[in-house]
């Protein structure tokens, strides 16, 4: 039974009936000594207990979209074949354009919010240079299979959840494909090809999308492997100009740094209340040691170049939860380089997806200003003014405390 199905919720919701049906019923009708009668009684009061927690649990996680089956939640799925020391460039030394193309078969991905808004299909991806095995959700704006764009290639946004998180997050909680499907119809938003893959890659461990030899080679998963598979199987435009990333939280943290780090991979990212120094996350594998904080932290990525990066970064948060990791990337980043800080207030909700639900037809606005069609045929909107004074704490600066790490999502 589907950890996130329709099946295992109504399991629940009758089992939590049962759990209190059963004590108004039996409760002074259990025979035999006062012993074996208590007994019976603390078993119903546990069932009750345990059914309610369970019922609680499966809202949440299908609200939040935190675990996808089984394995993440027990923590014994693993997806990585192979982690071999592929180098600072993630590649091996592997000219990639003389790889063999990639011919993935795709399916209806099954799921809340799956079928809707044309549909998101899924595939099975074994990660040529990375070594990674898992799923990837793909999602084709209203024009891919229009006659008059039957020539046109389209840019691509790729899509991270945070942690724990699945891959669906953005179809099912976001909904962010039923949000941009009207957008993209009227030409608000540009018709952009939605591609969400796995990130949860290790049983109970963030990868903090980074390579760690002997581990997993997370970067180069998402950063090679997946946007190869998307050109050889679909109208999509080449890496950098055609190509942006978005996340939330441990994913906002993945996708700033991603941008910051491949520049020839991605000339655009959204960074949703997200961090810095990788210890904002306790189980990030990166947050580990000093030299793996310090070699994906983004603030420090981006302070170490010589020549600025031609990037734009989009980063919102509440103070306190993203904004300073934002107001910092900003205060040291030169042209080419832009970043745009937006301050959310308190009242637009907590670190959950009633926060970023809102945020999707905004984020998008911005992406078709920086990888959308004809972007790059003029210089690109100066970055708005922060809102409000940032100081840059500890937490932007690149090296947090332990105060928000715990938060997960």
């Amino acid at each position: 039974m589907s950890l996130t199905g329709t099946p295992f919720l109504l399991t629940a919701i009758v089992l939590v009936a049962v759990a209190l049906i059963v004590p108004l019923v039996l409760w002074s009708r259990i025979p035999g000594p006062a012993l074996v009668r208590s007994a019976a009684r603390m078993v119903m009061l546990l069932f009750a207990q345990g059914t309610a927690i369970t019922l609680v649990f499966v809202l949440v996680n299908n609200s939040n979209s935190l675990y996808d089956n089984w394995a993440d939640l027990l923590g014994t799925g693993n997806h990585v074949r192979a982690a071999a020391n592929l180098g600072r460039d993630g590649t091996g030394g592997i000219s990639l354009h003389q790889l063999p193309k990639v011919h993935q078969t795709f399916s209806q991905a099954d799921g809340p919010g799956m079928s809707k808004a044309g549909g998101v299909k899924v595939t099975q991806l074994h990660g040529q240079v990375s070594g990674v095995d898992a799923e990837v959700y793909v999602w084709l704006p209203p024009q891919y299979n229009e006659s008059a764009y039957r020539n046109r290639k389209f840019p691509v946004v790729e899509l991270l959840p945070g942690y724990p998180g699945s891959a669906k997050a953005w179809f099912g909680s976001l909904k962010a494909h039923e949000q941009l499907l009207p957008l993209m119809r009227d030409g608000q938003v540009a018709p952009f090809i939605l591609v969400a893959p796995r990130t949860n890659l290790l049983a109970k461990t963030d990868t903090g999308c980074a390579n760690v030899p002997g581990k997993v080679n997370a970067d180069t998963w998402l950063s090679i492997d997946v946007p190869k598979m998307v050109v050889d199987n679909f109208r999509a435009k080449s890496a950098p100009d055609g190509w942006g990333v978005a996340g939330y939280s441990a994913g906002a943290h993945c996708a700033a740094k991603l941008a910051i780090a491949h520049p020839d991979r991605y000339r655009a990212a959204v960074s949703m209340s997200g961090y810095n120094d990788p210890i904002g996350e306790r189980n990030s594998l990166t947050a580990r040691s000093l030299t793996l904080r310090r070699k994906n932290n983004p603030y420090l990525l981006l302070k170490s170049y010589r020549t600025p990066p031609p990037v734009s970064l989009y980063v919102s948060g509440e103070a306190h939860d993203g904004y300073e990791a934002g107001a910092a990337l900003q205060s040291i980043a030169k042209a080419p380089t832009s970043v745009q800080v937006v301050l959310l207030p308190r009242s637009a909700g907590g670190h959950n997806m009633a926060l970023w639900r809102p945020q999707i037809t905004e984020v998008f606005r911005w992406l078709t200003l920086q990888i959308g069609p004809g972007a790059h045929a003029k210089e690109s909107p100066a970055p708005s003014p922060s809102t409000g004074d940032a100081k840059h704490a500890a937490l932007a600066s690149g090296t947090a405390s332990r105060a928000t790490a715990g938060r997960k999502r």
